[in-house]
């Protein structure tokens, strides 16, 4: 369930109220007149099943309540009510399925953003797996795979394109390029430091001595397939109500161990295996994109043909 506390103007709180009324999967309906001061007018509050969610924000906005008022939305993790279980029952669809596209656009826009944190993510992580690729160490390779923040523009991506919002997409791949344009030139630097101190050295590169980890380099369908896997994965992951974080869902791709491979090898001057490495960093982007995209074009879809099912049978 959702908890929604709206504010809104005097004269739109009957409209308000009416909207909430006929949207199925409402309950707890509150309305506080002349209680809100910044902007002013009344408080309404309601629950409503995470399924018809987007349903009852989209029409909120319609109505322009977002401009005129306030729209706040609260997942509600325990809820011991008959009403609550009776809105659910009648909603359409599952609730862990819902996709809340506003919340969606909210979220990756705030993971699409280029800020220091990020880069510093990005840098350390990219550094972690150039130890992974040098010692090649898996636990290393997801560890990095792990402490990568790369999805959060990817999905940005995705989203930007089934939304149609050029903005957003922008911002995504600005943060995707820029994150590991330096991540991949400090990798570079931090790989020459760790060879003038003894740690790294061009013999710990050469492909027979890293039975572990040559993929990274060696870009082939198999690797493409696998992307595909993760983006959906991915994609899944971030918009299910039921999924945990996304700290796992990389762990299946190459993103960022790919970048690390391909500075340091750009270190040793082993400009095949770079250009290998930058393939595979390539080749993963776009089929995470991909399945990613389309992985919300089917639940965007599969959620519109159940609302006109639901409106038939209530016609």
């Amino acid at each position: 369930m959702l908890h929604l506390r709206l504010i809104t103007p005097s004269d739109t709180t009957d409209g308000v109220v009416r909207l909430i009324e006929k949207t199925t999967g409402t309950t707890h309906l509150v309305v506080l007149p002349n209680c809100a001061h910044n902007p002013s007018g009344d408080v309404v509050m309601c629950d409503v099943a995470r399924e018809a969610g987007d349903e009852l924000i989209g029409g909120l906005r319609k109505l322009g309540i977002d401009r005129s008022g306030s729209i706040s939305v609260e997942n509600i993790d325990l809820s011991l009510s008959l009403r609550a279980d009776k809105a659910e029952e009648e909603a359409p669809g599952e609730g862990a399925d819902a996709v809340l596209w506003e919340q969606l656009v909210e979220a990756t826009h705030e993971e699409s953003t280029l800020s220091a944190t990020y880069v510093a993510f990005m840098v350390l992580a990219t550094m972690i797996a150039a130890c992974g690729v040098v010692l090649d160490n898996a636990i290393l390779i997801v560890g990095a795979m792990a402490v990568g923040p790369d999805f959060g523009p990817v999905a940005g991506l995705c989203t930007a394109l089934v939304r149609r919002a050029p903005r957003l997409a922008v911002r995504a791949v600005i943060a995707l390029l820029a994150g590991f344009a330096a991540a991949m030139v400090v990798t570079v630097a931090f790989s020459w430091f760790m060879d003038s101190v003894g740690l790294f050295n061009d013999t710990l590169l050469q492909p027979g001595h890293r039975p572990n980890t040559n993929f990274i380099y060696a870009p082939d369908w198999f690797s493409f397939v696998v992307a595909l896997l993760a983006g959906a994965a991915g994609t899944l992951s971030l918009t299910s109500a039921k999924s945990g974080a996304l700290v796992g869902v990389a762990i299946s791709v190459t993103t960022v161990p790919a970048a690390a491979n391909a500075a340091v090898a750009l270190s040793y001057s082993e400009y095949g295996q770079a250009w290998g490495s930058a393939e595979q960093l390539l080749l993963n982007l776009l089929g995470i994109v991909l399945a990613g995209t389309s992985t919300l074009l089917a639940q965007k879809f599969f959620w519109a043909k159940q609302r006109e099912r639901t409106a038939k049978q209530q016609a």
